[in-house]
């Protein structure tokens, strides 16, 4: 009987199996196991007689219900090959391992098919027997390179586990960096507290309602505004002032603080007051995202209200003014700005960047044909990487195969194997940048073009939506560019990068098109041809945009406003 013919009379138990412990989170999700192992099946023409999922680690024996059933009735003969992700999805346990493999040396187990190689009883249950061994080392090394590994972090001045809120772990590094989200927000926090007019309730109020602050996003957590305990949290922790805690323990942070040790010190000493705050009655936009162009303090804004003797009514006016909450710079903005003057300065700044929904069209238009341009190149990029990944894999299989067939020493398969397996992971994470990469940037050009068509619309409707439109208005304010100061009563916002082709380009190819759409020249092939120039340049305009957003290596939030088409 052929390999193939024999191939077809086994029967698979397709097995699928995740834990969420450390060394199982980068593992596929059961979901996406089930889906290519099914496709390999069909592929390969294999028997799957059952399907099986376990969320249990494999750490310890005796401890996963459905894998012993799978034994039990491989034993009685009810099957005789396993279907799974990989070998350590089967077993991380000496003993798990010694039943697998005592079954395949036997016969009883006529195959072990993983999603790129199969173990048969004739020619692969040395190597099975390694394989399953490097797994169940990995479990016994962990515990002790885990620890081992978290004092030398912590001596070096890096916290460990998930970074404090305001910064972000850097995966590739091993380091804490600032948040480019949240750092700043998380500062305003500690400034609101150190005024000792603010109550950590109050500035959690102010930080969820009034910034719309949401905490990190992971897989299946956050995203969630900040709660009563977070809040407390941030003021209590030493780390926001240069400080690595651990087991009672202190350590000088690498990472860059946010505070003083001054600054964490009076905190903590407001925090010990008694006594309620002022309530705040009023809501504003734009409080904690101007700042003072002389001292650099924030804007804030107050309601005050004035009797108009002619009438006897009594009218509430909203102003902004700096705070000149610092000793270090003398403060000579006095001047107050009424809510409305602002509001009309920040409207004449979005008319910078409005363009007619004659462009977005176009705009939309180009980004869709660029990118199918460009699928195919992907594609192969995508495959000539796979197609390498599938290679350097096939390398460190023949590579195991010549230690255990005694061609190579331990140094040289030790290297070589490191070697190999560092290029895997590479390659890997290649071909995961090749498809998230394009899908990014896409995204955020296109929604780059919608808020330049209905910004200014979306800012005037704000007024109608309460609570909502206030945080609108703020969005809208912080997207134009960076944070926008404020200097002898004239606002003043350095655009973003993405944005300033649009701001260079736009005004004259607006005018052009306006003139040529209205006029009276019946010739209509020359107008034609003059609106697709403009069109043309216009899509360079497109282009720049895509390249600036392509470069950027740190957050980008654009609001989406593509509700706002009709208003």
């Amino acid at each position: 009987m052929s390999q193939r013919q024999e191939q077809s009379t086994i029967k698979y138990f397709l097995y699928a199996r995740k834990s969420s412990e450390s060394e199982d989170r980068q593992v596929q999700s059961i979901d996406d196991q089930i889906n290519r192992l099914k496709k390999l099946a069909q592929d390969l023409n294999l028997n799957i007689k059952k399907t099986y999922t376990e969320a249990k680690s494999a750490k310890k024996p005796n401890n996963r219900p459905i894998f012993d059933e799978i034994i039990q009735r491989i034993e009685n003969g009810e099957a005789n090959g396993i279907l799974c992700w990989q070998i350590n999805r089967l077993s991380r346990n000496p003993i798990d391992s010694g039943k697998i493999s005592w079954l395949l040396q036997q016969g009883i187990l006529k195959s072990i098919q993983t999603i790129d190689r199969q173990y048969l009883p004739d020619d692969n249950v040395l190597l099975f027997s390694v394989e399953a061994g490097s797994a169940n080392q990995f479990i016994l090394d962990l515990s002790k390179n885990t620890k081992r590994g978290m004092i030398s972090k912590l001596e070096k001045g890096w916290q460990t586990g998930v970074a404090s809120l305001g910064y972000l772990n850097d995966k590739e590094n091993k380091i804490i960096i600032k948040d480019p989200e949240r750092f700043n927000l998380v500062r305003k926090m500690w400034d609101l507290m150190l005024t000792g007019n603010y109550t950590p309730p109050k500035i959690l109020d102010i930080a969820n309602n009034e910034w719309g602050f949401k905490t990190r996003k992971f897989k299946r957590v956050g995203g969630n505004p900040l709660s009563r305990s977070g809040i407390y949290k941030i003021f209590t922790s030493l780390f926001y002032a240069g400080i690595v805690e651990n087991a009672g323990l202190q350590y000088q942070g690498a990472h860059e603080r946010m505070i003083t040790l001054e600054e964490y010190d009076r905190v903590q000493m407001i925090l010990g007051r008694k006594g309620k705050p002022r309530p705040k009655t009023h809501e504003f936009a734009f409080t904690g995202s101007i700042r003072c162009g002389v001292c650099g303090c924030l804007y804030t804004a107050e309601t005050k209200k004035k009797l108009i003797k002619s009438t006897g009514e009594v009218r509430e006016y909203t102003y902004y003014h700096c705070t000149r909450r610092t000793t270090k710079i003398k403060c000579n903005q006095r001047k107050s700005i009424p809510v409305d003057d602002l509001e009309l300065t920040i409207e004449k700044e979005i008319e910078k960047y409005t363009i007619l929904p004659e462009f977005l069209e176009w705009a939309l238009e180009g980004l869709n044909r660029k990118n199918d341009a460009e699928i195919e190149d992907r594609t192969k990029i995508y495959e000539m990487r796979h197609k390498t990944l599938v290679e350097t894999q096939k390398e460190l299989d023949e590579l195991t195969r010549m230690r255990y067939r005694q061609l190579i020493d331990d140094e040289t398969f030790i290297g070589e194997k490191n070697t190999l397996q560092s290029e895997i992971a590479r390659l890997k994470e290649n071909l995961r940048e090749t498809e998230a990469r394009t899908e990014k940037w896409l995204e955020l050009t296109e929604k780059t073009f919608v808020f330049a068509t209905y910004a200014r619309a979306a800012f005037l409707k704000a007024d109608k939506m309460g609570k909502t439109g206030l945080e609108l208005k703020k969005e809208i304010l912080l997207a134009l560019g960076k944070t926008p100061i404020i200097r002898d009563e004239k606002l003043s916002i350095e655009p973003n990068d993405w944005l300033v082709p649009i701001k260079n380009d736009y005004s004259s190819l607006e005018k052009k098109y306006v003139r040529l759409e209205l006029s009276k020249n019946t010739d209509v092939t020359a107008q034609t041809e003059a609106i697709s120039a403009v069109r043309a340049r216009w899509l360079r305009t497109v282009n720049d945009v895509r390249t600036v957003i392509q470069q950027q290596n740190e957050y980008i939030y654009i609001p989406d406003l593509r509700a706002y088409a009709n208003a």
